[in-house]
């Protein structure tokens, strides 16, 4: 068993916060989820979360002008310097303050960040290596508020940025002569967003009220006339400190309070002059919708403006013309992002988690996810691992692709929160248990509920599972303390267990026997034998309330969770308690901002409440109420590995002390804040909350893991928590694990064998050395007519390692029909003996299975695009040449109706291959 698991993916979740970004090349959209980035690839539809992390919520991200680098600043002002290449951190940098905005300027030499009133300039990291990869500039005064937003000219000159005061400042990248900065005024509220013009100092500038002013500038950016040096032409600079002393003295300069000056004075000095054009208005009358995001593309001239009730609006500028006015969704559009070539448009809604890529001109999304609103419940592999179900408290159930990361299906027949769900054994079915009183089972091939099962009496199922032949379906309920069994083909209830006396927490069916094991809050858990008229066969008495109950994959061991932090392992045959773990320790809980006592007397009352085999049976892994997820070993009982699920700390319960900063004479200053928000009295939750009060000005949700599975393949596992869905892969890169070597075997011995052509010596050296290149290398040099031959001799301890192997490299190779005759052959020539280890060989089969599955599905949409392409054009050439022979064709209006009739032909065509298809 390895254990060298790491994070791969973050799915269940596609925007949080922040601001939206387009590749260099347009492809692909980063999206900022939580303190992780997602880069969603639309051309190859897959997408992949990079492996990092800040300590709090991103707050914006910036994109170099060549897209290798890439700037992440979360909420506390840390800074990442990222390389999108090697998709790795290459600096850290705290800007000491609340970052707003960051834009790398064109030429990729500098790039501007935001913080509180100012503006600061700073040297973008070269592709040279440097001990402090931000180097500071400048930095700019003017505005009184916050500022908000940058914009860069195209030849990086100038920059502009929009403030909170109302105000827009046009500040110069070098010590130009005739532009220091220039203040423009004009608009009633705060400043969204502002943009240059292509090529131009003309901008234009955006206000929350939906007001767009157009500024023209007098001077073009060749204008621009760089300061002389100091020391140098002295007399002149003298000269000019004379002239403005003077005209302050007797008052003929009159300065405005935003920095406007007299025409006459601009004259005789020659410095930079904006006038305002136009001043349109997004909103129509009577409407007082907010603007919340806006972008501009400069080449196209085109403007997206989001606003706070989901609508968007497309204008062409300068002109201002309406091209497209939609809503996309409830809630605010937060971020808004065009792509290099101005097709694809970017939206992202941060309060109900959507993301949405639209093209404009065909009108129809390219992309279009969204995320649970509340947090995840409960998730399931199908049986191939190729998708994850998940259930959450909005009531939605969401089917994940785990090769694409994207949502493919979305179910709202559920009217509440849902509490678990699973697949049954053909994969073509998930059944899902809600606090509404239902459960749910849904055809994953028409997407559509076809049996709802209920209870006599109205009651809320907290659980829900299916046995391995899937005729039978079970849930518990946590108000009657009764369990409910219904038959999958008729939908009729069979029966109902009555004995528990607190409400079933869980409940799971033994893959290999008719045995259903039910946990309960009563501190039992019940062994129901479905041959025997449903009747106890077993009652197992635990020390504490059972959280949690699970089989392990060859149903000759039992696990559970109780509340005092144990994990108990059973013989279901024997009810002999077999093994048991201590994991108060290993949980590590955090302590709450509302906390009044200290994390170390908080875990008295935290234990796993979730627990998950792996795919071989040897370790188990445990989650609760905790940011931590255990890896044990089953057989000694010893803690492997914890993994840590997040770091951030915009999530509550994740420190284990109290920062002392917040810690004043008068207590924590988290419970003075809450006390100075209300009105009538202390906002602390009651106890037992858990979710937190979404009402409330400050809301911190509480991180907790709520289900873990294992894929069947055995190559990763998934967590649902508050952060989301989270994959964890092996990392076969990394890892070193040779098996059974010696000196002997060398990569110079392998090859050489290879040349000698003993293949089947040159195998088994290259599996014991466990690289995966020199694997490869020795597969692939046995001739294809040499297969069967080698595939024969080999032992049988190698020809598993063999079919893993196989297995990954259907995943990313080319050569299809070479591995799978290799395939064919080793499970020909070993079947038979392969049988007898069917438990253990499990995950390997199965890993199999969901490669060749995956090519099943790509390379039959291709050859049915083929086949029906063939049939239109043998369609289209038998209906011509019937034409001919009958009638030539001499005026287009013959072509024409030619042209119809074999459209009339292919509608056959097609009817008569769906008649044989059915049949």
């Amino acid at each position: 068993m390895k254990f060298a698991y790491r994070f791969s993916n973050l799915l269940g979740t596609v925007y949080r916060c922040g601001n939206l970004n387009f590749t260099h090349d347009g492809n692909s959209v980063i999206s900022p989820v939580g303190n992780r980035v997602t880069v969603f690839d639309l051309k190859n539809n897959r997408s992949n979360t990079l492996p990092l992390a800040t300590k709090y919520n991103i707050k914006c991200v910036g994109l170099s002008p060549d897209g290798r680098l890439a700037i992440i600043v979360d909420e506390g002002g840390a800074a990442l310097l990222v390389s999108l290449v090697c998709r790795s951190v290459l600096h850290h940098f705290h800007f000491k303050g609340s970052v707003h905005s960051v834009s790398f300027s064109p030429d990729g030499r500098k790039f501007v960040v935001t913080k509180g009133n100012i503006a600061q300039m700073y040297h973008a990291p070269g592709k040279k290596r440097e001990f402090n990869a931000f180097v500071l500039d400048k930095t700019y005064f003017g505005p009184y508020d916050e500022t908000t937003c940058i914009d860069w000219t195209d030849d990086s000159k100038c920059f502009v940025v929009g403030s909170k005061d109302m105000s827009t400042w046009v500040f110069g990248a070098e010590r130009w002569d005739n532009l220091i900065y220039y203040a423009l005024s004009g608009h009633k509220d705060a400043i969204v967003a502002c943009f240059f013009e292509s090529n131009s100092l003309d901008l234009y500038s955006l206000s929350q009220d939906g007001a767009l002013c157009v500024w023209q500038c007098d001077t073009p950016p060749e204008g621009l006339r760089l300061k002389a040096p100091r020391g140098w032409k002295a007399d002149i600079l003298q000269r000019e400190k004379e002239e403005e002393e003077e005209d302050e003295e007797e008052g003929d300069r009159e300065t405005t309070i935003r920095g406007k000056t007299t025409p006459a004075e601009q004259e005789r000095v020659g410095k930079v002059k904006y006038s305002r054009l136009a001043k349109y208005f997004l909103n129509k009358e009577g409407d007082f919708n907010n603007l919340t995001s806006a972008a501009y593309h400069k080449k196209t001239h085109l403007l997206v403006t989001g606003f706070a009730s989901g609508i968007f609006h497309l204008h062409e500028l300068p002109e201002f013309n309406l091209i497209h006015s939609l809503s996309i969704s409830d809630q605010r559009v937060a971020s808004v992002a065009i792509n290099s070539s101005g097709d694809w448009i970017a939206f992202g809604c941060s309060g109900m988690g959507q993301l949405l890529v639209w093209e404009w001109q065909s009108e129809s999304y390219v992309l279009k996810q969204q995320g649970h609103f509340n947090s995840m419940v409960a998730l399931a592999y199908s049986p191939d691992g190729q998708y994850i179900v998940t259930g959450g408290d909005d009531g939605k159930v969401k089917v994940w692709n785990t090769l694409s990361g994207f949502c493919f299906v979305t179910l709202t027949e559920h009217s509440s929160g849902v509490t678990g769900v699973t697949f049954t054994t053909t994969g073509h079915v998930i059944v899902t248990s809600s606090l509404d009183g239902t459960v749910r089972a849904f055809d994953l091939h028409r997407y559509r509920n076809f049996r709802t099962f209920t209870s006599p009496r109205p009651t809320q199922f907290s659980c829900v599972a299916v046995d391995s032949s899937g005729e039978i379906v079970s849930a518990g309920a946590q108000d009657s303390f009764e369990i409910f069994v219904w038959s999958m083909q008729t939908g009729r209830l069979l029966d109902v267990l009555s004995g528990h006396e607190g409400p079933v927490s869980g409940l799971c069916f033994n893959p290999m026997k008719s045995i259903l094991a039910s946990a309960s809050w009563d501190k039992t858990v019940r062994l129901w034998d479905m041959f025997d008229s449903w009747r106890t066969k077993e009652t197992l008495t635990l020390t504490s309330d059972a959280l949690a109950v699970t089989f392990r994959p060859d149903g000759a061991e039992l696990a559970v969770a109780t509340l005092n932090s144990q994990i108990t392992f059973w013989d279901p045959e024997n009810a002999v308690q077999v093994g048991s773990i201590e994991g108060r320790h290993d949980l590590k809980t955090g302590r709450k901002e509302l906390d009044k006592i200290t994390a170390k007397h908080s875990a008295k009352g935290k234990a796993f409440t979730t627990l998950c085999y792996s795919a071989d049976g040897q370790s188990i892994l445990a989650g609760g109420m905790s940011k931590f997820v255990c890896l044990y070993h089953v057989r000694e009982q010893i803690l492997v590995k914890r993994f840590e699920l997040s770091c951030n700390l915009s999530l509550d319960a994740m420190e284990e002390f109290l920062n002392r900063r917040k810690m004043t004479e008068f207590g924590n200053l988290a419970l003075i804040d809450q006390d100075a928000g209300e009105e009538n009295g202390v906002a602390v939750p009651l106890p037992g909350v858990r979710k937190g009060d979404m009402s409330s000005r400050h809301f911190k949700p509480e991180i907790r893991v709520t289900s873990l599975r294992f894929s069947p393949t055995g190559r990763c596992w998934a967590a649902t928590s508050t952060e989301g869905l989270l994959i964890f892969s092996l990392d076969a890169q990394m890892l070193f694990d040779p098996f059974e070597l010696d000196t002997s075997v060398t990569p110079g011995r392998i090859r050489e064998a290879l040349r000698q052509r003993e293949f089947t010596r040159a195998i088994l050296m290259a599996f014991r050395l466990n690289e995966k290149k020199l694997a490869q290398e020795a597969l692939e040099a046995v001739p294809q007519n040499e297969i069967e031959v080698v595939s024969t001799s080999l032992p049988e301890l190698y020809v598993v390692k063999v079919l893993e192997f196989l297995a990954a490299s259907f995943e990313e190779s080319r050569h299809l029909e070479f591995y799978l005759i290799w395939t064919q052959k080793l499970l020909m020539s070993h079947g038979q003996r392969l049988k007898s280890r069917a438990g253990q060989l499990l995950p390997v089969v199965q890993f199999l299975q969901k490669g060749l599955q995956r090519h099943l599905d790509d390379v039959s949409k291709l050859c049915d695009w083929n086949r029906f392409n063939i049939q239109y054009v043998l369609a289209v050439s038998k209906q011509r040449g019937m034409k001919r022979t009958l009638e030539p064709v001499d005026t287009e209006e013959d072509s024409d109706a030619s042209d119809e009739d074999s459209l009339h032909l292919l509608r056959a065509a097609g009817e008569e291959e769906e008649e044989e298809m059915l049949i």
